[in-house]
């Protein structure tokens, strides 16, 4: 995954910079799910903790 065989130094850090931004985009896609993740947990725990307010019974 992102193997560089360049033999010029600039296209090997080329291919780092890629690399870094692919692990950067991969660590922000994480965040994002884990984050909506969190959302849904939060939102299950409210309605848990409240469904007697609003029960018939």
């Amino acid at each position: 995954m992102g193997q560089c065989y360049s033999a010029t130094p600039t296209q090997g850090s080329h291919c780092h910079h890629e690399e870094s931004s692919s692990l950067k985009k991969r660590c922000l896609a994480k965040a994002k799910e884990q984050r909506s993740r969190l959302y849904i947990l939060r939102r299950c725990v409210i309605m848990l903790l409240c469904w007697h307010k609003y029960g018939k019974y």
